[in-house]
């Protein structure tokens, strides 16, 4: 059994239908890509996996217990770690205390809070050195450090990033991949909604191509990665150059 199963799941926002019988699967080894122009799809399929969205029919299931009617603080308790675009901290709290409700789902173990802190801390050492700091004094690549880290201070089964690089400098970009690969080979599954199409490839197992809320491909990011013709048609990009280099935006 696959850590994550979806199934059929359509969801909408009022009247309008924003995912339609959306399938997937994701192992507890994986990395997944989802990929898609504008309006695709692929926040609210994030949104919905943490139950900031329910569906209004389907099934997702994770690690064997259905998820998909609950609500959003107990989705995370289950092992589900959302690491939202814009970042959403809390500005005015010091980066520890961010951490701290990062911990929140794991409160009644009062002991592991210490160990999970140090753990962060290790990945991310430049936390470690302004954890007194109010988060609104950080730069914009030790915010995104900040929300990461704070998503992993639950233990999450699977972790969802979405628009990890946006606004980055490429540095800060490559360290926070090195990261997950690591987060990864310790046990973690990660899904990647990426501005840059090739970079979510690079750094994924397999990828889902989502338009106008389905899935419509669905492959080896590797053998995606090599088919600049597929990732244009579906993706809006030019054949060619645009594709090999960093400027296809597959923004949500």
């Amino acid at each position: 059994m696959a850590l994550l199963e979806v199934t059929d799941v359509t969801a909408a926002y009022g009247a309008v239908t924003a995912l339609r019988g959306i399938t997937m699967q994701v192992e507890a080894h994986e990395r997944i890509a989802l990929l898609g122009a504008n309006g695709a799809g692929k926040t609210t399929t994030l949104r919905m996996l943490s139950g900031l969205v329910s569906p209004k029919s389907g099934t997702v299931v994770l690690d064997g217990k259905r998820i998909d009617r609950l609500p959003a603080h107990k989705v995370v308790g289950h092992g589900v770690g959302h690491v939202p675009e814009g970042r959403e901290l809390f500005p005015d709290l010091g980066v520890e205390e961010n951490l701290r409700y990062g911990y929140w789902p794991r409160h009644k173990d009062k002991g592991g809070y210490k160990r999970q802190l140090d753990m962060v801390y290790e990945m991310f050492p430049r936390l470690k050195e302004r954890r007194r700091q109010h988060a609104i004094t950080l730069s914009g690549g030790e915010q995104q450090m900040l929300v990461v880290a704070r998503a992993l201070m639950s233990s999450p089964k699977l972790l969802m990033c979405d628009e990890l690089s946006l606004g980055l400098a490429p540095k800060i970009v490559s360290q926070l991949y090195e990261i997950l690969a690591a987060v990864n080979e310790q046990g973690t599954a990660v899904i990647i909604v990426e501005q840059f199409v090739h970079t979510a490839l690079r750094n994924t197992d397999r990828a889902y191509v989502l338009e106008k809320g389905q899935i419509v491909v669905e492959g080896r990011s590797s053998e995606l990665a090599d088919s600049p013709e597929l990732l244009a048609a579906y993706l809006g990009g030019e054949v060619g150059e645009g594709l090999d280099t960093e400027t296809v935006a597959a923004v949500h």
